[in-house]
């Protein structure tokens, strides 16, 4: 429930956390320009990683790698072709060795590592914190690994997909989607599976179930570990359907108080990277993580991209 008790050009409102929990009634003085203001900047910073040298818009291939040689250059020839006039014919090759990644740099051929010549040869952890990332012209790549499989992901600084970024539609800022939610966790460990856009599932460490209402509704949301001092939370919606990407979206919130307390805050859903492009292996909603509710709110799907 929301009450106004001043004037809406001074923007302060009684406003229930709970997003309008008839149970709780504990309403507190919240300021609604401040707060939208907050989206606005949180967007603002999403926007600039996006179209950052290291955002999801440059990405120009991924190539997995099989076990042996895969040699990588701009030729057809190539195991891994990388774009034509980016890069020499042959550039020289990757040698998979039981998940570990070499590689090996073709004669006269000057490629970076982290912006320093690599002059013969480089040895790849996958996913490890201290790879490097390699640089030809105005290409980028790097090692992933996804489950068992390793794969190198290539950027393209120059890409069109940053130049002709036009923004991100987004739904009104609504204050109904801002929701304190209590974190339950398990007296057991819990595991969740998480399937990615390969069809691949893991199962990840439950960080515990977010508990909120809508409309006097309750919901729940699994979340998994987010990183320093906030959870992360992929979910679906009806809205799916037709405004928001197909496959959900994710929003992170943090960790909860000493009373088991959190704000999940719908207004800074977004998408996934793979809406943005084809070279991302997103994971996707849990079953239990699909809501009966729409969610008008956060980030709509990405229309430059064809999916």
């Amino acid at each position: 429930m929301k009450f106004s008790v001043f004037n809406s050009v001074i923007g302060w409102s009684l406003f229930a956390l709970s997003c309008g929990s008839p149970k709780e009634n504990r309403e507190i003085l919240f300021d609604t320009i401040a707060y939208k203001l907050e989206v606005e900047n949180w967007h603002t910073k999403r926007i600039e990683e996006l179209t950052s040298e290291n955002g999801w818009l440059n990405l120009a291939g991924l190539f997995w790698l099989k076990e042996g040689i895969n040699t990588f250059g701009s030729s057809e020839n190539n195991d891994v072709i990388f774009p034509k006039g980016k890069i020499v014919e042959r550039a020289g090759y990757f040698k998979v060795n039981q998940g570990i990644v070499k590689m090996e740099v073709a004669h006269d051929v000057q490629i970076t590592q982290n912006g320093n010549q690599v002059l013969n040869e480089l040895i790849f952890s996958p996913d490890s914190t201290t790879n490097p990332t390699l640089g030809y012209g105005s290409l980028r790549w790097f090692v992933i690994q996804r489950d068992k499989i390793v794969g190198i992901r290539l950027r393209a600084i120059e890409s069109a997909g940053v130049k002709n970024f036009k923004g991100i539609n987004r739904y009104p800022t609504n204050t109904d989607f801002r929701c304190e939610a209590r974190v339950e966790k398990s007296t057991e460990p819990k595991m969740i599976d998480i399937t990615n856009v390969l069809g691949q599932t893991t199962s990840q460490a439950s960080h515990g179930t977010l508990v909120f209402e809508i409309k006097g509704e309750e919901y729940r949301l699994d979340a998994i570990d987010g990183g320093k001092d906030e959870l992360f939370i992929i979910f679906g919606d009806p809205t799916n359907s037709h405004d928001t990407y197909p496959s959900g979206r994710y929003v992170y919130v943090k960790r909860p108080d000493e009373l088991g307390k959190t704000i999940l805050d719908f207004n800074k859903s977004y998408n996934p990277p793979c809406a943005f492009t084809p070279f991302a292996t997103c994971p996707l909603p849990p079953k239990q993580n699909v809501l009966s509710v729409a969610i008008t709110a956060g980030e709509k799907n990405y229309s430059a991209y064809e999916h």
